[in-house]
């Protein structure tokens, strides 16, 4: 008998491929048999390379190798060559709509994912809001596989390294061991889109406040753009607990070695909020224009560590990349420091209190 041999397609942001590896794990450890192979961008390769022994990736560069039609037919050329018995679409976008069309075609077993776009509407739309939570993202993947025959009873994974984090030794001296006095919090401040962002100046002052508070914490500023090179200069310059992690890491891969042993991360609804839930560290998510109730809270986060305010406009946008309607984007701006603070006080007490 052919061994089954699954093929997902998910081309997309760091955020929503990060969410598709405490599913495909699942999968994986349910279905041991069953040969799993993953297409996506090259970098979600760190994701999925040792995720579990029946897990392979395979990368697509869809705006170089594979463009357009003609990349597209070559791409799917190679992939029917690898012999798949059954394909998850968990993107559902052109690229993968005429990828899943072809296999359709040569009658493979495919399904795809449900978006929910018309609750989705609902939920943003400017007035009457149908305020309901949709199904999380891990959700909406779990239930493809349902289709393909491939139920998955309950989510087995906690983090992609063992219970004492990455090995730290795989970082540059700069990081340094993790003392027991020291609280460990990482910051993640900013994100695609200006709905999604704290105002630097405002978490310069939550920066503040924590140096303050915790005198013998170090910060580790997470992110690499210019916006981070200009505001996280500042800050390290001014307050010596502060590293800016891009200053002495590499790739990914370390950063979620360096985020496995935080104590607390600070974020945005954003990529890194994914990442420090990959490797089950606690985050104080920060949310505008978006919400948790759209679907895509980093795995295995609580509600009650999300900063948030209650406004009649909120949210206004899925993905965070409508403009703020007021101009002033105060779901952002009426956030106040001691706030986002006051979350991260409270996770860091149940710290101590394991620790005892």
């Amino acid at each position: 008998m052919k061994r089954q041999h699954l093929l997902i397609i998910r081309f997309s942001a760091l955020g929503d491929v990060a969410m598709m590896v405490p599913v495909v794990y699942s999968l994986a450890m349910q279905y041991p048999e069953l040969r799993i192979t993953v297409l996506s961008k090259p970098f979600a390769r760190s994701f999925f390379e040792d995720l579990a022994p029946n897990v392979n990736f395979m990368a697509a560069d869809i705006k170089g190798e594979y463009q357009g039609m003609k990349g597209l037919n070559s791409l799917y050329r190679r992939l029917v060559a690898k012999q798949f018995t059954h394909v998850a679409d968990l993107h559902s976008v052109l690229r993968s709509n005429y990828l899943r069309l072809r296999f359709m075609m040569g009658h493979f077993k495919v399904q795809h994912i449900d978006k929910h776009r018309k609750d989705r509407r609902q939920l943003v739309k400017p007035h009457n809001k149908l305020r309901r939570p949709l199904p999380p993202q891990q959700r909406n993947y779990m239930e493809v596989f349902e289709k393909l025959g491939f139920p998955i009873k309950e989510l087995t994974f906690n983090s992609v390294f063992p219970a004492e984090g990455g090995n730290l030794n795989m970082l540059p001296k700069a990081i340094g061991p993790k003392r027991y006095w020291e609280q460990w919090i990482g910051i993640a401040p900013f994100a695609a889109h200006q709905g999604k962002i704290y105002p630097p100046e405002k978490m310069g002052l939550v920066v503040k406040q924590l140096t303050e508070k915790y005198p013998k914490c170090r910060i580790f500023l997470f992110g690499r753009g210019k916006e981070e090179d200009r505001h996280f200069k500042k800050w390290v310059k001014e307050m010596p607990q502060c590293v800016f992690v891009g200053w002495h890491l590499e790739n990914m891969h370390q950063e979620l070695i360096l985020m496995s042993h935080l104590d607390v991360m600070i974020s945005m609804d954003s990529a890194n909020m994914h990442l420090a839930s990959l490797t089950g560290t606690p985050v104080v998510s920060i949310w505008g224009a978006t919400h948790p109730m759209a679907g895509f809270m980093g795995y295995k986060q609580k509600e009650e560590n999300c900063v948030q305010l209650d406004l009649d406009c909120r949210p206004c946008s899925v993905y965070g990349q409508k403009p703020c309607v007021f101009g002033d984007y105060h779901c952002m701006t009426g956030i106040t420091p001691e706030m986002i603070v006051g979350k991260l006080d409270a996770i860091l007490n149940k710290v101590r209190q394991t620790d005892k």
